[in-house]
Formats: structure tokens, C-alpha cells, sequence
């Protein structure tokens, strides 16, 4: 995605609105990587500028979308969530957090849809599950922390 102030110029060009909820907007998607859904940025823009609509949250996260500045991305959770990383990527969800993190897959062949006839395929999203490195790493140290020896004793002597 654009920076705020190169959005805020290819809205004026296009002859579209840019009003300061739009351009709110634009700073809280530049380099976000959490993979918002309307409703999250509605919650934050709402705490910095009161009033503003979720309409004109929708509004304008098609219309970046369409400008292809917005990925929108299908986890399958119902939530459409927004990624303004236009670059090639994939995306990995923690199935303990619900965190999106974007994975780069550089060593995969080509995916094709091999018996797609007559189908016009525009685009193949792959999404990785599992656990964050931070959850992971939690889970660890409550399995070390059940299996110490000294707790083992501390808890016995309780």
C-alpha cells in the first residue's frame, strides 16, 4: 500500500472525497500488519476521531481495495480482514491467538487448478494454521513448568 500522503493524492486525482476520517484511515492501515477488519480499525478510529462512521470505514476500504492498495483477505472465520502487503504472500492464523502473519512461500511450484475447464481462476489463496511462535512458546513453558521437579516438590509440600 501507498503511503497516507500518496493515497491522499491518488484520491484527489480520482476526483474522490478525502476528508480527514479517510485520511485517519490511511495512517492506521500504513504498515499494519494485523490484518484489521473493518469493525477493529471502527474500534480505533473511533477512540482518535469520535463520530466517524463505519459506513465510511466500508466506503473506503473498497475503494482502496478496488485500487488494489487493499488486500481482502478469507480465513474462514466469516471476518473479511484488509492486508495493505500487496506483495505475493501467503498467510499463516494461530489457531490459539487468532494472530494473521504473512508468509513468504519461495521454494513452492506454481499452483494450477489442473481440471478447472471452462473455470477462469483469479486468484489461489493458501492459509497455514497452527500456533504463533508466541503461543507455541507459552504452551512449552507451562508443559516445562508442570513437568519441574522443584514445583512437583513445592506443590507436594503445600
Amino acid at each position: 500500500m501507498r503511503t497516507p500522503t500518496e493515497l491522499a493524492q491518488v484520491f484527489r486525482e480520482k476526483q474522490l472525497k478525502l476528508t480527514p476520517q479517510r485520511q485517519l484511515l490511511f495512517n492506521l492501515l500504513h504498515d499494519n500488519e494485523s490484518h484489521p477488519t473493518a469493525e477493529s480499525l471502527f474500534e480505533i478510529a473511533s477512540k482518535q476521531m469520535p463520530g466517524i462512521s463505519l459506513r465510511t470505514i466500508y466506503q473506503t476500504l473498497g475503494e482502496l481495495a478496488e485500487m488494489k492498495e487493499l488486500q481482502l483477505v478469507d480465513i474462514g472465520n466469516g471476518a473479511t480482514r484488509f492486508d495493505p502487503n500487496m506483495s505475493e504472500h501467503q498467510h499463516f492464523v494461530c489457531d490459539s491467538c487468532g494472530a494473521i502473519h504473512d508468509v513468504d512461500i519461495t521454494s513452492a511450484p506454481k499452483l494450477r487448478a489442473g481440471s478447472a475447464d471452462g473455470f477462469a481462476v483469479e486468484e489461489i489463496g493458501v492459509v497455514f494454521r497452527g500456533r504463533c511462535g508466541r503461543c507455541n512458546q507459552g504452551d512449552q513453558s507451562r508443559q516445562t513448568t508442570k513437568r519441574s521437579p522443584g514445583l512437583q516438590a513445592k506443590n507436594k509440600a503445600s
